[in-house]
C-alpha cells in the first residue's frame, strides 16, 4: 500500500460517502473505500486500477462528470500542475471538503499553502513521511480552462520555427531541455516508414518529425495524459497530423516501426525511475520492422550501449555533450 493511501485510512471515517481520488497510486485503496472514485493522469496507473477495479477509475485531464462529495488530491510534482488539479476539485466542490495529501520530502508543507485560497486549511494528520490536509471550498474558482494554461514557445529551426505548447506538469514545462535539444541536432537521414516519438512530452520531436518527414506515418507515445494534450496542442499550432496514444511503456507501441526517437523519461513524481528506459532497450527489436532503427538521447553517464547491443545490435555514439549522449542502434 502506497503511504498516502495507508495516511487516508488512518483517517477512514472521513473517507465513507461518494469521494474522489485524484492522483491515486494503484493500490488496494479503492478496495477499502468502495464509494470513492479514481481519477488518473498516469495511463499504467489507470490500466492496473480498472484491471482491478473496473469502471471506478477514469483517465484525462479533468475530473469528469461523476458527483462527489468530497476530494482527495495526491500531491504531484509540479505545482503548476498542483494549481491545475486544486482548482478542478475546488470548483465542482462549493462548500465541500478538498484533501490534500502527499510526501514531505515531495513539498507537502509548502504545497498546503496553496490551499488558502479556497479557504482555512488545517492539518489533520502526519505519519509515514507524509501528510494530510483538509479545506472547505468557501471560495468556490470557476472551472479551469486547460487549454488557456499552456504555455507557448518558438524553436528557431532550420527548416523554419516549431510552435511547443506545453501544458502544466508535463516535462521541462514551458522551454527547450537540454537533451532534447541535443537530439534535434541528430535527426539527418532516418528511416522511412513509420517512426515514433516514444515518450512524447510536449511533442517537440514527433513534430519535428512529421514536417521534416511528411510522408512518414508518425506516432507519439506518452504514460501522462497531460503530454498527450501538449502534443495535440503542439501539433495543430504548426498544421501537422499525427497519431498520438496514450500507453504505459513500449509496451503499447505499435510494431513494425521503422523508427524510434526518444528521449526517455527517467522520473515518476518525485522518484527517479529507469524501468521505462531499460524496458525501452530491452524490446525495442519486438517492435522494429527489419532494419528498423532506435535513436535516443540519455545521460552519459547511463550505460545503456552495453544494453542496447545486447537486445538489438551494435551501438553508436553520434554526439556527446553537456553530459547526454545521442545513441543510434539497427536492429540486426
Amino acid at each position: 500500500m502506497d503511504p498516502r493511501s495507508e495516511v487516508l485510512l488512518r483517517q477512514a471515517e472521513l473517507f465513507q460517502g461518494p469521494l474522489l481520488l485524484a492522483g491515486l497510486a494503484a493500490d488496494d485503496l479503492l478496495g477499502e473505500l468502495p464509494q470513492a472514485h479514481g481519477w488518473s493522469w498516469h495511463a499504467g496507473d489507470h490500466a492496473q486500477l480498472n484491471a482491478r477495479f473496473s469502471g471506478r477509475c477514469h483517465y484525462g485531464t479533468e475530473a469528469g462528470p461523476a458527483e462527489f462529495a468530497s476530494a482527495v488530491l495526491f500531491l504531484p510534482k509540479s505545482r503548476e500542475l498542483t494549481d491545475y488539479l486544486l482548482a478542478c476539485l475546488a470548483a465542482q466542490l462549493p462548500g465541500g471538503l478538498l484533501y490534500l495529501v502527499g510526501e514531505k520530502r515531495a513539498g507537502i508543507e509548502r504545497a498546503a499553502k496553496q490551499l488558502s485560497s479556497y479557504g482555512r486549511a488545517r492539518k489533520l494528520d502526519s505519519a509515514r513521511h507524509c501528510q494530510l490536509w483538509q479545506v472547505r471550498v468557501e471560495h468556490c474558482p470557476a472551472k479551469p480552462d486547460l487549454n488557456s494554461l499552456a504555455q507557448r514557445y518558438e524553436l528557431p529551426l532550420a527548416d523554419g520555427p516549431l510552435t511547443v505548447m506545453s501544458l502544466p506538469g508535463v516535462f521541462s514545462h514551458g522551454r527547450l531541455d537540454v537533451g532534447s535539444a541535443l537530439l534535434l541536432q541528430h535527426l539527418d537521414n532516418l528511416p522511412s516508414g513509420h517512426l515514433l516519438d516514444f515518450g512524447c512530452g510536449a511533442g517537440v520531436l514527433g513534430a519535428v518529425l512529421k514536417r521534416r518527414y511528411p510522408h512518414c506515418q508518425v506516432s507519439m507515445l506518452d504514460v501522462d495524459a497531460f503530454a498527450i494534450a501538449s502534443s495535440r496542442l503542439t501539433l495543430a499550432a504548426n498544421g501537422l497530423e499525427a497519431q498520438v496514444l496514450a500507453g504505459d511503456g513500449i509496451n503499447a507501441a505499435p510494431s513494425g516501426l521503422s523508427l524510434i526517437l526518444s528521449n526517455p523519461p527517467f522520473h515518476q513524481g518525485v522518484h527517479t525511475h529507469y524501468q521505462a528506459c531499460e524496458q525501452l532497450l530491452r524490446q525495442a527489436r519486438l517492435h522494429l520492422a527489419s532494419k528498423g532503427e532506435l535513436r535516443l538521447v540519455a545521460n552519459s553517464f547511463l550505460r545503456y550501449p552495453p544494453l542496447i547491443e545486447e537486445h538489438l545490435g551494435p551501438c553508436q555514439t553520434l554526439a556527446q555533450d553537456k553530459g547526454f549522449s545521442i545513441y543510434r542502434a539497427v536492429k540486426n
